[in-house]
This record gives C-alpha cells, structure tokens and sequence, in this order.
C-alpha cells in the first residue's frame, strides 16, 4: 500500500505560496485603502468649499443696509468681506465678515442689540464653512468690481462695490494627487442705492 500524503518540501513551499499571496494582498488593500481615504477626504473639503461659496454668494446678493444705518459693505480686501445681510429670517440685519484664517474661510456673524440697534460690542457666532484652502497672492478669494464691470483695486473703495467675485482652491495636500480644485462663483448687491 501506497500512503499519499504531502512531503515536507511540498508543505514549505505551499506555505511559501500562501505567505507570499497574503502579504501581496495585505500590501494592495492597505494601499487602496490609503488612496481611497485621501480622495474621499479631498471630495469632502471641495463639497464643503463648495457649499461655503454659494452660501456666502447667497448672502451677498442680498446684502442690505444694516439695522444702524450702515452702508450694505463695511469692508472689503482680497482675503475679507464684512457686509449687512438678513441671513437668518428674522427682523434683524446681522453683520456678516467672511474671512480666510489659515487655510480655512471662515464666516462670522454678529447680531445687532439695543434700541437704536448697534453692533458694538456683539459676540461673533464663528462658524468655519471651508477648509484646505491654497489661495496664493495671484489668486484672491475675493475680487471686487463697480458698475461698469470694472476691478477695483485695494485699497478697496466699498461706496463702488457692485459686485463680488470668489474663487477657493481647494487641496488637501498639495504634494499629491489629485490636483488641487478650483471653485469660483460671483454675486452682484442688489440692494445698493445707486444714482439714477
């Protein structure tokens, strides 16, 4: 009678097999798994950019003056926006500044308090609506133009401020791929007096 059983060299070497096919895998899934998790991270950041810039694109459309008088923009840079908007429904018109810090753009709200309403001394409600942002210099976050389409150079003169424009780019790292992703969207004040 014949036994028929596996030698020792045969058992190594399926071993060897099965050891080398299971690291292979471990390697391969801990690599897509490292993959997927940045560009879900990225998706993330340029879904929540991009919610921030039609928010604050629907804000300033309707941009008002505030509940003290004060003219619809109270400043305006390339990296900032302070302007009066009613943006939660309520009697009240709220001093909005949106703001890049750092990387993230940040939005800040006061409501105005006494009677005659003031802003002075308000507590801001913070609120970060944007992260991973790799504006350079060339590239402002906010852009201004008059009437005429035309830019308006910084200092700006917020009297002539018709429209505004916002671009973000938006990576989360930016030695790696994929590439950095660019969202811009403008609106023109509709509630500005102008001369007629």
């Amino acid at each position: 009678m014949t036994s028929r059983a596996f030698t020792l060299v045969e058992t190594i070497v399926v071993i060897a097999v099965t050891a080398l096919i299971s690291v292979t895998l471990g390697t391969l899934l801990a690599y897509f798994y490292k993959t997927n998790a940045y560009t879900l991270e990225q998706s993330t950041a340029v879904a929540q950019a991009r919610a921030g810039v039609e928010d604050a694109m629907r804000y300033l459309r309707e941009a008002s003056y505030g509940s003290d008088g004060s003219y619809p923009v109270e400043s305006a840079s390339a990296t900032s926006i302070t302007f009066y908007a009613n943006i939660n429904s309520d009697v009240a018109i709220e001093r909005v500044t949106y703001a890049l810090q750092g990387n993230a753009l940040v939005r800040s709200v006061e409501e105005p308090s006494g009677n005659p309403p003031t802003y002075a001394g308000a507590v801001p409600t913070t609120a970060t609506i944007a992260t991973s942002i790799v504006n350079d210099a060339s590239t402002p976050v906010f852009r201004y133009y008059d009437n005429t389409g035309t830019e308006l150079s910084e200092p700006v003169d917020v009297s002539k401020v018709a429209s505004v424009e916002t671009t973000l780019i938006v990576d989360v790292n930016v030695n790696r791929s994929p590439v950095s992703f660019t969202l811009s969207g403008g609106a023109t004040l509709r509630n500005l007096k102008t001369e007629l």
